[in-house]
Parts: structure tokens; sequence; C-alpha cells
């Protein structure tokens, strides 16, 4: 099929090339014309695991393109919402760009040729009415007659760091419309992934073996997109859960790691999203959550287990500060190493990662920060200006003149490091882990001084001081 996808962000662009390798012809739209040179030159402009020898082979294929222009909406049978959401201050999302390109479908239409449009963005329970309404009204008076669109909620489940392989191998594909005809194009549009009709792309890793298809879940279109914001919501809650019995481990001499593991052994809980730590981020969670409190005050209800996960995450982020006060007095004028700016590992995505928080806490208190992170630093110099910290490009760099290490992203290459040679090149051997990246004992071996999150009362180290 002829595909267009407004949006060249991380799941328009990974959506778009996914779909251009399963052999449909791709056309991606977006307003940022650096982002559109790249990807025509064969690179992908976001990191991500195994997307780029795919884009540069759906592009030399010519089945991936990408443009500025608005024009080539009219020759295709699908199109793509992949634009961002951002959440306002009261939590409410925010539509604009969503409107912007709905009016712009609207605008653009002149045939009969009835797309069917898709909102993969992260909307609220409605939006699919309020975006035909935004077609509507720009397309109207213009199309020829029996022209018909439909817009149709099909919500992405991508986790960064592994999206193409979600994009490949997805659990499910969600599908909410109450028209037939659009629901049977968005199934033929995925049925190579459904089918598994497509060849396995190298530097992707394999999945276990799968001869089922991939589960549909066709629903009503309100169903759909509130299937995207509880599924978030939910996962968002074990991160927070853990997190709390964390703190509750610290004060009973439990180590949550151990505990967790336990606790996910349970088939009804599974270990997923239980690994306690300085609490979620990135561009889903939190928006998901602020959307889902703001849409219960509409309707008059308090979601009061939500609000308590969203406070949780918040609290986990200035716990780590804490624990740097609590073990460097005094903290003012010290220099803390920061290992880790992405909110996870696998990706330079900086948006509402806990390092922006910790590091403009630690700021307010007078400590000069140096950060190291494996892919991040352009991104995240880049979003937030306004934290004036030294960048280095090598871990140990990082540790030079510092009092303490601070490990934020739990990034693979961090747990390959020589603890010993870390230890010597800090001023004073402090080691707040806010991933539990390192083994205590080991931690302890190396000289450090050490401190996890939620590792119990006899891992604990007496309060440090110069």
């Amino acid at each position: 099929m002829k595909v267009v996808v407004f949006g060249a962000g991380y799941v328009g662009l990974v959506t778009g090339t996914v779909l251009a390798y399963v052999g449909h012809d791709v056309t991606l739209i977006d307003v940022r014309n650096e982002i559109v040179q790249a990807i025509q030159a064969g690179i992908s402009p976001i990191y991500e695991p195994g997307l780029d020898p795919l884009v540069r082979r759906a592009v030399s294929s010519g089945h991936l393109r990408a443009t500025t222009e608005k024009t080539v909406v009219d020759t295709a049978a699908v199109i793509y919402i992949a634009v961002g959401t951002p959440p306002r201050e009261s939590g409410a999302p925010n539509l604009s760009s969503v409107e912007q390109v709905a009016r712009t479908i609207g605008a653009t239409l002149k045939s009969s040729k009835r797309p069917v449009i898709i909102n993969k963005a992260t909307v609220p329970i409605g939006s699919v009415y309020l975006v035909a309404g935004w077609v509507s009204e720009e397309a109207r008076g213009r199309l020829i007659p029996g022209t018909h669109f439909a817009v149709v909620s099909n919500p992405e489940f991508l986790r960064e760091g592994v999206a193409v392989y979600d994009s490949l191998y997805p659990d499910r594909i969600v599908v909410g419309t109450e028209d037939d005809w659009a629901r049977e194009r968005v199934l033929a549009l995925y049925a190579p992934i459904v089918g598994r009709r497509f060849v396995h792309p190298p530097g992707i890793p394999k999945p276990a073996l799968k001869d089922s298809p991939v589960p549909v879940v066709n629903v009503d279109s309100a169903s759909s997109e509130m299937i995207k914001y509880a599924a978030n919501a939910f996962l968002a809650t074990k991160i927070s859960f853990a997190n709390e019995i964390a703190a509750l481990c610290e004060l009973v001499g439990a180590d949550i790691v151990r505990v967790m593991a336990g606790v996910g052994m349970d088939s009804r809980i599974g270990g997923q999203f239980l690994q306690a730590g300085v609490g979620w981020g990135g561009s889903c969670f939190g928006k998901d959550v602020s959307a889902l409190l703001y849409t219960g005050r509409e309707h008059h209800y308090q979601l009061a287990l939500l609000d308590a996960v969203h406070r949780v995450n918040e609290g986990q982020r200035l716990k780590m500060v804490q624990h740097l006060r609590n073990l460097l007095r005094p903290i003012k004028g010290r220099k803390v190493a920061i290992w880790g700016l992405a909110f996870k590992p696998q990706t330079d995505d900086v948006r509402d990662a806990p390092a922006s928080t910790i590091i403009r806490e630690l700021l307010k208190l007078g400590v000069q920060v140096s950060a190291y992170d494996p892919v991040a630093l352009t991104n995240f110099r880049r979003m937030y200006p306004d934290l004036h910290i030294q960048y280095v490009t090598d871990p140990i760099a990082a540790l030079h003149g510092a009092d303490a290490l601070m490990i934020l992203t739990d990034w693979h290459q961090f747990q390959q490091m020589d603890w010993q040679h870390v230890a010597r090149a800090l001023n004073y051997p402090l080691l707040i882990d806010g991933r539990n990246l390192v083994d205590p004992q080991l931690a302890r071996d190396a000289g450090f001084i050490y401190r996890g999150v939620g590792r119990g009362s006899g891992l604990m180290d007496p309060a440090f001081n110069r």
C-alpha cells in the first residue's frame, strides 16, 4: 500500500521504516528539514539499535522516502498521525500538533481514495472523533461526491531500545474502529507482520519460535485509546510499587533485588518492571499517567492509585539527592560525577530523564557536576541548556576531581567497568547506585562507600564526611 506518516520521531520513523521493510511504499512527512535530509541520505536521525541499517535499506530500495511536502497525502491509502502530544501544566495532552496534521490532511484530500487515517500518537479517549471533525471541517465543500475517510485508533507499544523488534514482533496489534471497511484495510496493511511473512533482518535479536500469528485486538475506538493509557499506567505502577517496597527494605534490612526476584517468579505477577531505582522517565509513562489523572478530574473521579504512583516516582528522584547529602557532608562546593543521562539504556532520549531532575537539584545545592553518557550527551545539552554542567566523552574523565559517582542509567558498558580503578579515580570512593547496577559486596571490595536503592540497612555504609 501507499502509506504516509506524519512525524518522523521515534514512533513515526520506526513504524514507517518497518512498514517499508515488509513491502509497503512509505513517505515520511516532517517539518524539520534536517531530519528529512538525514532520512533521504539513508541515515537514522535517532539512536535506536538496528534502525540505521533498516533505514538505509528501505531508502535504497525506494520503499522509504522523506519530505516536508504535504501533497503526497492525496495518493495514500493509509495516513498515520505520529506526532508528539506533550503534557500541558494541567496534565492534559497538548493536541495542537495532532490538530494541525488533521487539518492539513483535510485541506489536501482531493480524490475519492477513501483513505484510512490512523491515530498512532497517544491521544485522549475520544480523539478519533476529534480528528475526524478537524479533517471534515477542512475538507468540507471540496471533496468530490462519494469521498469518504475513516479515522482508526492503532496505538503503539514500542519500547525505546528495542523498538524495531517490537514493531516486527509485537505482542499484539490493537485496532479500534466502528468502520468495518477501515478495519479490513488496517488488517491488510499489517498482514505481513501478523502472519510473520518477512525475512528476519540482520542485527535484530531473533525471537523465540512463534508459529502462531500475532494476536489482533479488534475493539471500538474508545477502548483502543484506553488500552494504551491503561497499559502504560500499569507498568508505571509496577515500578513505583517496587520503589515503595525498596524504601521499606532499607528500613527492615531486606534486599530489594532479591525480594523482587522472588516476587517476579509468580506467574501472576511477572518479573518485568519490578526493578527499583531512580524511577521512570521518558516521553510516555509520566505523560500518560498525567493524562489519565486529568481525564479522571474531567469526569469528577479521583484516580487515587495513579496519583500515588506519580508522587512516588517524583519523590524517588529526590531520594537520590538526599542519599548523597547524607553521605557527603558538607555537600556545597563538592563535585559529583554522573554516569547516564538518557532515561533508559539503548536510547538517546532524555525527555523527562531522572538525570535532569537530579542534576537540577544538585546545582541548587551548589554542587559541580560532570556528566557522561554513551549516546545522549548532545540531546541532553540541547534539551536542558540551562543546566550548566561539564560534559565529558569518557566515563573515567568524568571522575577526575569528583567526590562521588552517581549512576542514573544502567548502560551495559557500566557493568564491565574495573571498579577498583573507578574508586581510585575519585577524590572519595562514594558510589550512589541509582540503578542497583553494582553488587554491594563487589562495590565494598573495590573500596567504595556504597548506597543503592532498597539494598537493606545491613548493606548501608556509615555516613561519610570529608
